[in-house]
């Protein structure tokens, strides 16, 4: 097979959560133990730093990534979903596996992968490790698919775990309150291997304090010991922070060309992080700085508050659930625009009402479904967002969406687009 064909057996033979949902998900790792065996158990060749949560794992993660990147090792990432190319999910000091790789992990083990029934998260998990480990990396970066306790990612022994926060998604799998996916994401959690909470919250905090107790895990809580202060510059390339730790400067001026307001919580997690891990890998502060302030050079994170264009002023941001269609909101609010032109599109198995209230009301909204089966019918989306008191058209696709906001809007208008990773991934 070539790497087209390849993919087409992957997306299509093995079940896949990102397209299909809940049919993919398996609720063991079985599976997972039983396929790394099959590859002589790759993960145990290289040192790990393990990252799960609700929101902002993904930035968490490719910040650290790009850090120890610029400290001199060879530093794996591992990452999901993918926007515009599969292999964005595994990466060597921010390039991606190449195709020749995956075609020949595929063409190796396929025969086998059948027998075993693997979804694709499973064997996606498989052929990052095996990457790695073949490739002799220093460290990865690995972040958690959904959940903790019961993903795929969950059988590195890593040097630190970290759980960026906790707020509702995949409820259906997780529990459908704090403390019960608080529960599922405390897994990551190994005996004797400290971990960092991002956020504190009194429905999640005594959770964590257990799990760490119980496997003898030193717990830091980044919001309780570290302050990211953002410096007020006129810029919208990069935004400044002076770092304090209890209440004593850390680091001054440091530069993350991130620009969501959200990243500021996200940064805190990352220099707590950090804080534990430099003594042991004799991290300077200047591979700090040039780690957060090159991330997006050294690993291509995508659609986190990114601007597409100016004339109009286009921003994309892969935001989905309550908690981060919320800030995305809150961001939107503090903007000087006279119209915003908002195309959204969303998977069906969201709390779609919740975050349909938390929308504004005075944008026009372009309806759409992105390419995948999980994709939520546009004009069911466009019937529950007028429901809502919400105003706009609805679209046949993404892209034919995107044009029309960008043709309506006027120079000093907004268009935004979100909902889903998937709209997201059909314009960046």
């Amino acid at each position: 097979m070539n790497y087209t064909d390849t993919l087409d057996w992957m997306f299509n033979k093995l079940p896949m959560y990102q397209r299909i949902g809940a049919a993919a998900y398996k609720a063991d790792l079985n599976n997972t133990i039983q396929l790394l065996n099959l590859l002589n158990n790759p993960q145990n060749d290289f040192k790990s730093v393990h990252v799960a949560g609700t929101n902002g794992k993904g930035s968490v993660s490719h910040m650290l990534a790009s850090v120890f990147q610029e400290a001199g090792y060879k530093t794996g990432l591992y990452t999901s979903p993918h926007l515009r190319d599969f292999r964005e999910r595994i990466r060597i000091n921010g390039e991606m596996i190449p195709e020749e790789n995956v075609v020949q992990f595929i063409d190796t083990y396929k025969e086998r992968f059948e027998q075993m029934e693997l979804s694709f998260f499973e064997m996606t998990v498989g052929m990052a490790f095996d990457y790695f480990s073949k490739e002799k990396i220093d460290i990865a970066i690995v972040e958690v698919g959904m959940g903790g306790r019961l993903d795929s990612t969950n059988l590195i022994t890593p040097e630190l775990s970290i759980i960026t926060n906790i707020d509702f998604d995949h409820m259906k799998f997780l529990g459908d309150t704090r403390a019960k996916i608080a529960y599922e994401k405390a897994g990551i959690i190994k005996p004797n291997i400290p971990v960092v909470i991002g956020e504190t919250h009194p429905e999640t905090e005594q959770v964590f304090i257990d799990k760490a107790k119980e496997c003898n895990s030193p717990i830091y809580f980044a919001d309780q010991v570290f302050d990211c202060d953002k410096i007020h510059i006129e810029s919208d390339i990069i935004q400044k922070y002076d770092i304090w730790k209890n209440s004593e400067l850390y680091m001054e001026a440091l530069e993350l060309p991130l620009m969501g307001n959200y990243q500021q919580k996200n940064l805190t997690t990352v220099m707590c992080a950090l804080d534990l891990l430099r003594d042991k890998f004799n991290l300077s502060e200047d591979d700090i700085r040039d780690g957060i302030g090159r991330v997006i050079r050294n690993t291509h994170l995508m659609g986190r508050w990114q601007i597409l264009n100016r004339d109009p002023l286009t921003i994309a941001d892969t935001g989905h659930n309550v908690a981060g269609i919320t800030e995305v909101v809150k961001q939107l609010a503090e903007m000087n625009y006279e119209k915003l032109h908002f195309v959204l599109g969303m998977v069906n198995d969201k709390d779609i009402d919740s975050v349909l209230q938390l929308l504004p009301h005075g944008a026009e909204y372009y309806f759409c479904k992105a390419d995948i089966p999980r994709g939520l019918d546009a004009n069911i989306l466009a019937q529950k967002a007028f429901d809502m008191g919400l105003r706009g058209q609805v679209f046949e696709s993404v892209s034919h969406a995107y044009r029309s906001a960008v043709n309506n809007a006027h120079f000093d208008d907004i268009v935004f687009i979100g909902g889903s990773n998937f709209t997201v991934a059909e314009v960046v």
